[in-house]
């Protein structure tokens, strides 16, 4: 009988080891065999007839790539740069033509814009000038140290939840207090590890801290709602939602521009995409777009603390009505 638990129980380990695999591999494939440009926010600055022409060229070449939004002066297409409202901007002035990107944006999206309008202008003969506004700053060059300190946030958040949760023991109240002590210590230190190697964030510092410590926190929390409705079986899948499929539907540092519409549709739902963006406009566009991801991971925490709380009262009623039947 020993004999046939055992291999139960390897067995079992076994097939959850390749269903994992399996899982990771159908995300990440789906996600990357063949990524493509889905709606980039690029505006335009330029006579009429060159709008109609870009605008028409790209539609038949390249349909739904790129989302063309107008602009009458170069300072209105800048204004909505620095608003985050598109990623570049092509604008033609007598000088010749330039192209403004934001560097912060990410390099797979100001990438496939400037590739895409340098080749439109070098068929006709004519160089494009690029200029870089917002951009990453020389120690994290393309943002991904920044995306590196929300991965390794994630991970060790959901392992400490895991541990809190399952191990700690106390009452629900005892391990959310424990939880918050948790992600305010993973903000501050996470932050200051990532900005020793970086260089420094600079008067941004506390910001990314704030931001992080948020992050953590909802990852925990929710991995611990998990773990006291469903179990061990909750941590696993807290980390299959928040870490794997919220850090493939995010794109990673590249930006979820370039990936199938299922997962562009759930990225902006999930802490990981959102997160990063809100890093990024914390420390390279003065705040711009902080708010609606700061306002996402709060809901998920709410969310989780409440679940919390429910699962608490449901245990308390259900012994209450054991002992009441025994």
């Amino acid at each position: 009988m020993k004999d046939r638990h055992a291999l139960e129980r390897t067995l079992q380990s076994i097939i959850a080891g390749i269903t994992a695999l399996l899982v990771m591999i159908g995300l990440l494939g789906t996600a990357t065999h063949d990524p493509r440009p889905h709606d980039i926010a690029v505006g335009l600055s330029a006579p009429a007839p060159m709008v109609q022409q870009l605008t028409q060229a790209f539609g038949a070449g390249a349909p739904g790539a790129f989302r063309f939004t107008t602009y009458d002066s170069e300072a209105a297409a800048r204004a909505a740069i620095d608003a985050r409202e598109i990623v570049g901007a092509l604008v033609v002035a007598q000088v010749g033509p330039r192209l403004i990107v934001a560097g912060a944006a990410g390099d797979a999206v100001t990438g496939g814009v400037t590739a895409a309008l340098t080749n439109a202008f070098r068929a006709q003969g004519t160089t494009l000038a690029v200029e870089v506004v917002h951009p990453f700053q020389s120690g994290d060059a393309h943002g991904i140290a920044l995306f590196f300190l929300i991965l390794a946030t994630l991970v060790s958040s959901v392992l400490a939840s895991a541990l809190i949760a399952l191990r700690g023991g106390g009452t629900w109240t005892t391990q959310l207090g424990t939880i918050v002590a948790y992600a305010g210590l993973a903000g501050i230190c996470g932050t200051l590890a990532t900005a020793a190697i970086v260089d420094g964030y600079g008067d941004r510092l506390w910001e990314v801290m704030a931001i992080s410590a948020l992050l953590s926190l909802t990852v925990a929390s929710v991995a611990a709602a998990c773990a006291r409705l469903f179990g061990p079986a909750g941590i696993g899948l807290a980390a299959l939602v928040l870490v794997l499929l919220g850090l493939v539907s995010s794109g990673g540092p590249l930006g979820s521009e370039l990936l199938p519409d299922a997962y562009r549709a759930l990225a902006p739902w999930l802490p990981v995409g959102p997160t990063y963006s809100a890093l990024r406009g914390a420390l390279y566009f003065d705040g711009v777009g902080v708010a609606g991801p700061v306002a996402l991971l709060g809901a998920w925490t709410a969310v989780a603390i409440i679940a919390m709380a429910l699962a608490a009262t449901g245990r308390r009623v259900r012994r209450r009505t054991a002992v009441a039947h025994a």
